[in-house]
């Protein structure tokens, strides 16, 4: 749910931004103003303040990409907590089941030696915990692994988001040292 959130608000900031002619100012929007949206085009406003003296657009333009691109990579990190830990279930369930598959034949055979004989009553509780075993691996791994690939195509998408709602603070930031010339644009900025 919280990922569906996370890819509503992206969407509709990312359409505000869109439609943005100019960097928008802090409170502009209450979609701007919270989560990623908020934090990139804060980092622009920083960066175009801290370089009101500079007279290079290009290098205010790459240091904006620069901060933006951290930004992006550190909610991208915060929105992938706990994703790590499905795909270990995923990966080691099955494995524990076939540890507990084998362990359970193995008693049966020790069944078998101390009971010298091939009787199902001697063989069956080993071949249950085998089957035991083997069923709660899977039922551990199934669904750890239909979350993972669910979770990681949601995040692909978000990340996909946080980079179009970047490339459209970058637009609008150049677009303001473009036509403003640099000194205007930075002063607006603060």
């Amino acid at each position: 749910w919280e990922l569906g959130r996370q890819l509503t608000r992206l969407r509709q900031a990312r359409a505000l931004l869109l439609q943005a002619a100019h960097l928008p100012v802090a409170q502009t929007h209450p979609l701007l103003d919270d989560g990623a949206a908020h934090d990139l085009i804060d980092a622009a406003r920083t960066e175009l303040r801290l370089s009101q003296d500079a007279q290079d657009p290009v290098g205010i333009k790459e240091r904006v990409a620069s901060r933006l691109e951290r930004i992006e990579l550190a909610h991208a990190r915060q929105l992938r907590t706990g994703v790590g830990l499905l795909a270990s279930i995923g990966a080691i369930a099955p494995f524990v089941g076939l540890f507990g598959t084998v362990w359970g034949i193995m008693n049966s055979f020790i069944g078998i030696a101390h009971a010298n004989t091939t009787n199902l009553a001697v063989v069956a509780p080993g071949i249950a915990e085998a089957l035991l075993a083997t069923a709660l691996g899977l039922v551990a791994a199934i669904p750890a692994v239909v979350i993972y690939n669910h979770f990681t195509r949601v995040l692909a998408g978000i990340r996909g988001l946080l980079g179009d709602l970047s490339a459209g603070v970058q637009q609008l930031v150049s677009r303001d040292l473009d036509r403003l010339g640099n000194a205007p644009a930075v002063r607006d900025a603060r």
